[in-house]
């Protein structure tokens, strides 16, 4: 599966301009080749793909100049494509539900992206618990995210 997966990356960085992480995995999905993040980032690195300005090519690519990784951590979206599932709000908590393991993934993300309405997270197996200070910025959130888990 690993071989297999890695000739996928290989062919669409080479014969397709990919921008982003998400991309490439949606690609990958087209193919029946499901990843998640994690593995996909595993992949990427092992193959030494390089982020530049027209997206990912190999370090040992065509000899243009060095180019920076793309080692920022993944984004809320990003994270709950891989992981999420659903969410409803709860007065002015949202609950979060995820794919088993998935929910200390997604509230770190959302600490790190530390979104003004969101006071803190705690995380389970499957279930992430977001607190805000009103049930109006949690209606907020929960659109956001719902926005997101649509997308």
């Amino acid at each position: 599966m690993k071989l297999e997966r890695h000739n996928a990356i290989r062919e669409l960085v080479s014969s397709t301009a990919i921008q982003s992480q998400d991309e490439l995995r949606r690609k990958l999905r087209r193919r029946g080749l499901v990843v998640t993040q994690a593995t996909l980032s595993r992949d990427m690195h092992e193959l030494h793909l390089m982020k530049g300005p027209d997206g990912y090519t190999f370090a040992n690519g065509n000899g243009a100049a060095p180019v920076a990784l793309d080692d920022r951590p993944p984004s809320v979206e990003e994270v709950l494509d891989s992981f999420g599932l659903r969410c409803d709000q709860a007065m002015n908590q949202v609950v979060i539900r995820t794919v088993m393991g998935g929910a200390q993934p997604v509230a770190a993300s959302l600490d790190y992206e530390d979104w003004a309405e969101i006071v803190g997270t705690i995380a389970g197996d499957d279930t992430v618990l977001l607190v805000c200070p009103t049930p109006q910025l949690a209606s907020e959130v929960t659109k956001r995210l719902k926005r997101m888990l649509e997308g």
